[in-house]
């Protein structure tokens, strides 16, 4: 750092910050001085490795600094600095303001540096502490004399006086820390996004996210409601328009600028807030660099993080506030659940803010495939219900679907809770009868990514059957998680009365899930009915017990398979031929189950149907015509179905699942959120400082 230069390895030995970390106060109206520090250029980390090299380099001052500030208060008068310097933004003109932009943002990222040291290798308390220290009156008086004598020799002897005696318990009331808070939510909400705002805004959004990070610090057993920074950033009364900016950055998708503060265009500076905000609803979005056609979803991520670091930041940051505190009034939380679409007028219940709802949908659909925007769907869907029901109303449903299928696809490529993620955003999708509906009406051609089997057209309903069982059968083999299969299996019974049009691959598929688990049901049970000593058990770590554990699960599996092909033959019949043909071809896979007492009710409908309806009525006319051709089979079929009434079936309860999220989900998604910012965000943290327990987390 110091005058124009932008070599990182100049660090340690930048007069500048030497004086800073030093023994020596500086007050906060030192114009020339502060002048000197912040005119700088810095090569910002972009991986854990910039960043790891960076923090080498400052490991040395920032020691210095720890070792001083208490007694100097520098990083305080800093702060000051900064406020002042984003106060009198808002005053100023776009070609004033370029240099003072500039000088804030380099201002408020040492600050946030600094912050993250003291976060890694110290405490919240610590933390809060150099916020307030105020510089001891021994200092105030060196520095008063300073002008008068010599002015280094005087501080320094004042330093050495001081530094020996007891100081005064320095008290920590978070006054200036509040300010601080309030500064940077004016930051993100007051200024609108411009090529030469950008980095600003990003920086400060950074520095929020930098804050929060001292959960990731913390001794597991500090709870959040004990945190007087996580105190102060959720009381902040400005929650609906920082969570509408940060939603807004989100659906702008606005490509981070070639330079970091380039030239600025004419126009004032000075916005309110409703200003501000319509600013950044009419702010056109630039041409979309992501790449998503053969992009896996880590690759997104990175091109995401990469080119629209905001939108990104923005939307981790989203997530941080809404999941933690989640017993509390969290007005972040309620003000994401209560937005609104900006193009209706709302005509019962509280909106929070109004957002376009085709902008948030759109990009949603452009990266799905990412874990956080899939988390942040979730949210929506689940507890938004003016956005679901928009989500329902789109005739491109297609665009929303197919990404989320491609995730579940390639699940080998993907972390299993990101797996989970998608599969619940598919259920919550299916509890709605005309989504249900609507999903076999849109037809697909030619899924290049699908290569199980070439498929020249299918509906958008007939891909999500496949990737849902097929997503069935990967768990059984990897996976084996119970709540998954649950989840997958909901949403084929949330959507089994209303297939239509299923093509022959996908009634196969149906069919051949039934019979791949009948198999192993079978070879369970004949496990379990050997002697103990029997060769049969080759795994000596799974116990009876565990055998009887798995068979129940399976029990339950080869229950809902059949209820999901009973109600689409009660249901949709005649819709449904290719579902008939495959289950008179494969009737034999139901023999060994026709008398157990757990599937006997449901079988006695599918025989009913399939046995004793169409297979008659076929060898009556295989009688009269010979052999039959598939063609023929089909057109026995429909006209058989036309002729059927279901009023000859047992009854049994429609199939509706809803999703209901667990008890304390926080213990689920806090360390996945934060695991995300870490994996994906632009901030990187030292994952050996790191003490809360996080999924799979990579810094």
């Amino acid at each position: 750092m110091g005058l124009n230069v932008s070599r990182n390895a100049d660090l340690a030995s930048n007069e500048w910050l030497q004086r800073f970390v030093g023994r020596q106060h500086i007050p906060h109206d030192d114009e020339a001085y502060w002048n000197n520090l912040l005119n700088y250029n810095i090569v910002m980390p972009e991986n854990s490795q910039d960043q790891l090299s960076l923090d080498s380099r400052l490991e040395t001052l920032c020691q210095s600094f720890i070792g001083n500030n208490l007694k100097t208060g520098n990083f305080g008068a800093l702060v000051t600095v900064f406020l002042e310097k984003a106060s009198e933004l808002m005053s100023l003109s776009d070609q004033e303001s370029n240099m003072h932009v500039w000088q804030t943002f380099n201002a408020l990222f040492i600050i946030r540096t600094l912050i993250k040291y003291i976060n890694e290798t110290g405490s919240e308390f610590q933390l809060l502490q150099h916020f307030e220290a105020m510089p001891s009156a021994e200092l105030l008086r060196a520095a008063q004399q300073q002008q008068q004598e010599q002015p280094t020799e005087a501080t320094s002897i004042a330093m050495e006086a001081t530094e020996h005696a007891a100081l005064a318990p320095l008290i920590v009331d978070g006054a200036k820390f509040e300010t601080f808070i309030d500064a940077l939510v004016n930051l993100i909400v007051v200024i609108p996004v411009k090529e030469f705002t950008y980095h600003l805004q990003l920086e400060a959004v950074n520095t929020l996210i930098t804050l929060l990070a001292v959960h990731l610090f913390a001794q597991q057993q500090q709870m959040t409601d004990k945190s007087i920074v996580f105190r102060t950033i959720y009381k902040c009364q400005h929650a609906n328009v920082l969570m509408s900016a940060l939603l807004h950055f989100v659906a702008r998708m606005v490509e981070v600028p070639h330079t970091m503060f380039g030239s600025s265009s004419t126009g004032s500076f000075v916005f309110g807030i409703a200003e501000s905000l319509l600013s950044i609803f009419s702010f056109r979005k630039q041409q979309d660099v992501l790449k998503t056609s053969n992009a896996t979803g880590v690759e997104l991520s990175q091109q995401f993080r990469t080119h629209y670091p905001l939108a990104n930041q923005s939307l981790l940051l989203i997530l941080v506030l809404t999941n933690h505190c989640t017993a509390q009034d969290n007005a972040y939380r309620a003000s994401l659940f209560g937005c609104a679409d900006s193009k209706d007028s709302p005509k019962q219940g509280a909106v929070s803010f109004q957002i376009d709802f085709s902008a948030v949908y759109e990009t949603l659909c452009r990266i799905v495939t990412i874990d956080q925007a899939t988390l942040l769907l979730y949210l929506l869907l689940h507890r938004n219900e003016r956005f679901y029901r928009f989500v329902m109303q789109q005739q491109n449903l297609e665009q929303l679907v197919i990404p989320i299928l491609q995730t579940l696809y390639n699940a080998p490529d993907s972390n299993s809770h990101h797996i989970y993620m998608s599969l619940i955003v598919l259920l919550i999708l299916s509890e709605d009868e005309g989504f249900n509906k609507n999903v076999h009406t849109i037809l697909l051609k030619n899924i290049s990514w699908y290569t199980e089997r070439t498929i020249s057209e299918i509906s958008l309903g007939g891909i999500l059957i496949l990737i849902v069982i097929r997503t069935i059968q990967y768990n059984m083999l990897k996976m084996r998680d119970k709540y998954l299969h649950t989840n997958c299996l909901a949403a084929l019974a949330n959507m089994s009365g209303h297939f239509r049009a299923l093509h022959p691959y996908v009634a196969q598929r149906l069919v051949s899930l039934f019979e791949t688990l009948a198999r192993k049901h079978t070879r369970l049970d004949a496990q379990l009915k050997e002697p103990a000593d029997s060769a049969v058990f080759v795994n000596v770590a799974t116990t009876p017990e565990d055998m009887m554990q798995d068979l129940s699960v399976l029990e339950e599996v080869l229950r809902m398979v059949l209820e999901i092909l009973n109600s689409c033959l009660t249901n949709q019949l005649v819709y449904c031929p290719n579902l008939v043909y495959t289950l008179l071809y494969k009737r034999s896979v139901f023999e060994g189950f026709r008398s157990h007492h757990a599937f006997q009710d449901v079988i006695q409908n599918i025989d009913m149907v399939v046995v004793g309806f169409f297979s008659s009525r076929l060898q009556r006319v295989q009688e009269q015509r010979g052999e039959l051709g598939v063609n023929e089979v089909l057109e026995v079929i429909s006209k058989g179905a036309s002729q059927w009434s279901s009023d000859r079936l047992r009854k049994f309860p429609d199939l509706k699942f809803k999703y209901v999220e667990e008890d304390a989900p926080e213990e689920f998604f806090i360390p996945y959120v934060w695991t995300l910012v870490c994996k994906y965000g632009c901030v990187h943290f030292s994952s050996e400082s790191i003490k809360s327990v996080t999924t799979d987390i990579a810094c």
